[in-house]
């Protein structure tokens, strides 16, 4: 059967400008999310604690792009054009010029371009549409302030004067309607605009499969290769809808995590909202080949379905079983030879033990003796990015294959009990592991979407002739992945370290989770052994932010030698001259694990060591 290359990839995430960047903080455990800026929405408007509070959200993080600027004169974009159009048009072109030039088409030059098509995921458009039709309210909002001032005994005059200024105040923001306000509203125009762009005559359109739109448009994508239709596809999807619709709606069905975000946990309770694009360029595998073109991998197989009378707003088993059936069949191999999955993994309690109950039974199904296999979601790092979510899990999943690598599963610190139960056929990995020696270089991408929509794809890469291990800067960062940062400050005097310890508490918030392991390197870097020291053990921006504020306090009240605020927190003088550091691993036993040990799981140069040593699996470095 023909299979669909993958031979160019562009994406912009959170915190993730390229498939090598999104690639990479998947390895490190990078996490984007953070307080959402008020240049984006106002908290003050919007949070409540209480999931009861009407019109209100309880989840205030969330995993934001952050500056962000499309360039409208390279891309011959007029300014009165640009500021009607939806930025989501905006972002998605200039992720499919990025694509395409990875695939070695720059500006499109080389495409066939009368048989190169575009299939955009998206829904809803974007924030900047919904909050731009705001303006043509105008009407409504008058009519308002109209009876409540009159109620209030206010004159027609003076009522005339007072609706001309606030009229003229309202609709500052709002660019004014013109001619190109409708097609920039529109989601289909989001693949039209593309093909106007680059000149290409295969079609272009939208599809709408909610939070499995990207995935979907991948599907239909490849559809048209097979049947002749295109020769080239740009496919992909994009979301920018960090907005009250959207936030307030997830809030009202439970879906956002009132705590820690978690996947595949225990304590799984939602998820945070995420945005971003991602594109890939397709064509059919022996084209690709004989253009000479790189390719990433193959897409091998795809299903989706339906899941019938089933929940519109949550998956079920059912449904997933049957994208899963026809993912594989399409494949021609079955779904016991895949080591890893990237999953759908919204982190709600229901749609995990769904999500891992219906790989686990399928698994078993095709073989009960196979070996279990590694599971992930990049929503853990990037947040749910709705309408782009599927292919920003393909362009992972098509990075680790290509690398030869197994991420680790982020966000899971007491892994669900499907995982680790007898007979477990899934497992969540700590860290980043090299890919199994006698497994083929496959992946499992799923995406689900509201109104019961399951899309399901696999990928495969022919394997090298020889053994390749890990590049030896992903084995670093691999080992940089932790769940805590330490952050270390010091100062002359009591005054200039409570000084900077309530400058890094207003700058905490302002930090996405990945952000603090910067945080905590600068401050280590800037130390200059003075006597006055404060040190912190924190997990999150929100934990560093009321820490930090602790040792300021406890500094205020207590200015004595040591002061312990709690068992990660300390304060105070410790006077003389610096001593050294050592570690110390006591207690050590008879190993019982047979991955070499913390020590060299942690430290890329401890691992270094045991290779070159030549030590067995079940020698154990501490």
């Amino acid at each position: 059967m023909t299979r669909i290359a993958i031979v160019g990839m562009a994406c912009r995430f959170p915190d993730a400008a390229s498939p090598r960047e999104l690639w990479e903080n998947a390895v490190a455990g990078r996490r984007a999310f953070r307080r959402i800026p008020d240049v984006r929405m106002r908290l003050d408007d919007y949070w409540d604690p209480d999931p009861a509070a009407p019109d209100r959200f309880y989840a205030r993080t969330a995993a934001v792009l952050e500056g962000y600027a499309f360039d409208r004169v390279a891309h011959r974009v007029t300014g009165s054009t640009y500021r009607s159009t939806d930025l989501t048009h905006w972002l998605a072109l200039e992720t499919a010029g990025r694509a395409l030039a990875d695939a070695g088409f720059p500006e499109g030059g080389g495409l066939p371009r009368a048989r190169t098509g575009v299939v955009v995921g998206n829904t809803l458009t974007g924030e900047f549409t919904r909050a731009s039709g705001m303006r043509l309210r105008w009407p409504y909002v008058r009519r308002v302030f109209a009876a409540a001032l009159r109620g209030q005994g206010w004159d027609e005059d003076r009522l005339a004067v007072f609706l001309e200024g606030v009229e003229q105040t309202y609709k500052q923001p709002f660019p004014a309607i013109d001619e190109d306000s409708l097609a920039g509203a529109l989601s289909n125009t989001i693949a039209g605009r593309i093909c106007n762009h680059f000149g290409l005559g295969g079609g272009g359109h939208t599809v709408d499969g909610a939070c499995s739109s990207s995935l979907l448009s991948v599907t239909s994508a490849a559809g048209s290769l097979l049947n002749g239709d295109l020769d080239v596809a740009v496919a992909g999807g994009v979301d920018l809808s960090i907005d009250p619709f959207e936030i307030i709606g997830f809030a009202k069905t439970g879906a956002l995590a009132r705590s820690e975000m978690r996947v595949y946990d225990r304590g799984s309770n939602g998820f945070w909202p995420g945005e971003g694009c991602g594109m890939v360029v397709l064509m059919r595998e022996d084209d690709a080949r004989a253009a000479g073109l790189r390719q990433y991998a193959t897409i091998a197989g795809w299903g989706v379905s339906s899941d019938g009378q089933g929940s519109i707003t949550r998956p079920e088993s059912g449904g997933y079983r049957l994208a899963l059936a026809r993912a594989y069949e399409r494949a021609g191999f079955g779904i016991e030879t895949v080591p890893f999955f990237e999953g759908h993994g919204t982190g709600t309690p229901v749609g995990d033990a769904n999500e891992l109950g219906a790989l686990t039974a399928a698994r078993a199904e095709a073989d009960p003796g196979a070996p279990a296999a590694a599971i992930g979601s990049a929503k853990a790092m990037i947040g749910h990015t709705k309408a782009a979510a599927g292919v920003a899990g393909l362009i992972k999943a098509v990075m680790a294959v290509d690398a030869r690598l197994l991420p680790p599963t982020i966000g899971c610190q007491d892994p669900h009990e499907l995982l680790t139960g007898p007979g477990a056929g899934l497992r969540a990995l700590r860290t980043a592991e090299p890919w199994p020696r006698d497994m083929p270089l496959r992946a499992g991408v799923t995406a689900m979407g509201f109104g019961g929509i399951n899309t399901h794809v696999v990928i495969d890469k022919e394997a090298p002739a020889r053994h390749r291990a890990p590049h030896r800067r992903h084995l670093m960062l691999a080992g940089s992945l932790q769940d805590c940062e330490l952050l270390l400050l010091d100062g002359e005097s009591s005054a200039e370290l409570r000084e900077r310890l309530a400058r890094a508490a207003d700058l905490a918030p302002r930090l996405s989770y990945a952000q603090l392991g910067d945080l905590a390197h600068t401050l280590q870097r800037d130390l200059r052994e003075l006597p006055w020291r404060a040190a912190v053990v924190v997990s999150s921006p929100d934990d560093a932010e009321r820490r930090l504020r602790q040792l300021t306090d406890a500094l205020e009240r207590d200015p004595g030698r040591l002061v312990t605020v709690d068992d990660r927190a300390f304060v105070g003088c410790v006077g003389g001259r610096a001593g050294n550091i050592g570690f110390l691993f006591p207690g050590q036993g008879s190993g019982l694990g047979t991955d070499g040990g913390a020590l060299r799981r942690r430290f890329a140069q401890a691992a270094e060591v045991h290779e070159r040593a030549g030590l067995p699996g079940d020698c154990l470095l501490y």
